[in-house]
């Protein structure tokens, strides 16, 4: 079962730079945020968090490519898809549109962590990927 999630977000002046073009930090602050945004539908990070006894569902991995700069007044649509589970990861692709115009395409490899031995460790994600599936409508 595909995990896909659509998110918007309305370019203003403040997310841009001298140049007039989206300052890229902002590119991956609203990638996390498509994740952040996907999690809500099932409690939110925190509640998933809880259920699973990890720490976070953290970053191990980031990447974005720019294919068309994005300026204020555009309108952009992020669809994020998780592509990958392998066991202590996972990974999602986060495409950026301006209507039908691609504007970046980023990647994100994300963990499920936790606290075992006394350090924080990447725990087996089959966990959270069962957890999403018997919430999700069919």
């Amino acid at each position: 079962m595909p995990f896909t999630f659509e998110n918007h977000h309305n370019v203003v002046f403040g997310d841009c730079d001298p140049a007039g073009i989206v300052y890229y930090p902002n590119i991956y602050r609203w990638m996390d945020g498509t994740f952040q945004r996907f999690l809500q539908q099932y409690g939110g990070h925190a509640a998933v968090c809880e259920h699973l006894g990890a720490v976070g569902l953290g970053l191990m991995e980031t990447h974005a490519k720019y294919r068309r700069p994005l300026k204020d007044g555009d309108a952009l649509t992020i669809r994020m898809e998780i592509t990958e589970w392998s066991a202590k990861s996972y990974r999602l692709i986060h495409r950026g549109y301006v209507g039908d115009d691609l504007a970046f395409e980023g990647t994100e490899v994300r963990a499920l962590f936790e606290h075992r031995d006394g350090r924080m460790r990447a725990g087996e994600v089959s966990r959270l990927k069962t957890y999403l599936e018997s919430r999700s409508e069919p």
